[in-house]
């Protein structure tokens, strides 16, 4: 499993004005999606350029239609004609909008006269080795929110599944309750990857075990990595959730706040799962190292008995290897293979020694 690699944040260029839009042209806006609905009404559809006029006459004018939510989902950050329509429509302040578009931002909460932005990081499983990573913006106001993703795909589905079925209160609710269903959505998003995880530390634990290997060895460097980018991505989402809870917010309401604190919890618990794991993928590098250690002492140890088996041997045969004239025994006729049978008994009672010592037991 790997995180797909994030492109490098673009900065605006050196006194470049304030809220200056640093766009990616690779990421086009590709779908408009509009949800609205009330607690007996709900419309889904895509909706064009042309139709985001038609919005903003029915976001503002009839009373008739108090009640109802928009929800406005922007995937792609490439179009600056859209966002700048969405940015008129919806009264966004420049530098709301900069923050929005110039990704990656460090995860923040900021309040703004008619609206909230919420700037998160979505982590989600693209296939069974791949981890999205990905900004999400959640910006919403009195009878609206408005989600910008970078790539199209996300984790919102249970919540459209939810406002589709009006199942439970979120249809009743209002749009801070929306933005709060969404928020949660991302951050319980998070136990699935590290379940995942979890399954590969296992699977790294056995390969320790039985056969530890220069692949382990990268496998477990490639896994600290991987959870030092997601400690990076959901700490600072703590920060966000305990503003909410400890400072008043005019545009989230105290029954939602209740909320909150549960998505704060759950935020607590991704980190001291990530902080486990992390002392576990420690642990198993002391083992890796542990392990190859050992192994080459056990090679060690074998070349040492095997070489003070053939110590005495070596010695014997230097002896009569010696070209001196009158040496004794040079001339005996069966001096050789007894010296042979000399040899032979010395390395097998070596080997016997050794064996009743517990010296072969690698």
């Amino acid at each position: 499993m790997h995180v797909k690699k994030r492109n490098t944040r673009k900065y605006a260029p050196v006194g470049a004005r304030p809220g200056t839009l640093v766009l990616d042209t690779n990421k086009e806006i590709t779908d408009l999606e509009l949800i609205r609905f009330s607690s007996d009404h709900f419309e889904q559809k895509n909706i064009s350029l042309a139709e985001l006029d038609k919005l903003n006459e029915e976001l503002h004018l009839p009373q008739k239609k108090v009640n109802e939510i928009f929800w406005l989902n922007v995937s792609g950050l490439g179009n600056e004609q859209v966002l700048r329509k969405i940015q008129e429509i919806f009264r966004i302040h420049e530098l709301t909008l900069a923050d929005i578009v110039n990704v990656p931002q460090r995860p923040k909460i900021e309040e703004q006269e008619d609206y909230v932005l919420i700037i998160s990081q979505m982590l989600w499983l693209k296939d069974p080795s791949t981890i999205s990573n990905e900004q999400v913006s959640i910006l919403f106001g009195k009878n609206f929110v408005i989600t910008f993703q970078e790539d199209p795909g996300d984790v919102f589905d249970p919540v459209r599944d939810r406002l589709k079925k009006s199942k439970g209160t979120i249809r009743k609710s209002g749009s801070d309750y929306l933005a709060y269903a969404l928020i949660d959505s991302i951050i319980d998003n998070y136990f699935p990857i590290l379940e995942s995880i979890g399954e590969i530390l296992e699977d790294l634990e056995s390969a320790l075990i039985s056969n530890p290997d220069k692949d382990t060895l990268k496998r477990i460097y490639n896994l600290k990595r991987q959870l030092l980018n997601i400690r990076r991505t959901i700490w600072p989402h703590r920060e966000v959730f305990s503003a909410i809870l400890r400072d008043e917010f005019q545009s989230i309401k105290k029954s939602t706040r209740v909320y909150i604190r549960d998505v704060y919890d759950h935020t607590i618990e991704i980190i001291d799962v990530i902080e486990n794991y992390r002392e576990i993928a420690a642990g198993f590098m002391d083992v890796y190292l542990s392990s190859v250690s050992n192994k080459l002492n056990d090679v060690m140890k074998v070349l040492t008995i095997i070489s003070t088996i053939f110590m005495p041997l070596s010695f014997i045969a230097g002896v009569y290897g010696m070209n001196f004239e009158n040496m004794p025994e040079l001339k005996t006729t069966y001096g050789y293979p007894v010296l042979l049978t000399i040899m032979t008994l010395i390395g097998l009672g070596m080997i016997l020694w050794f064996k009743k010592k517990g010296w072969f037991k690698i």
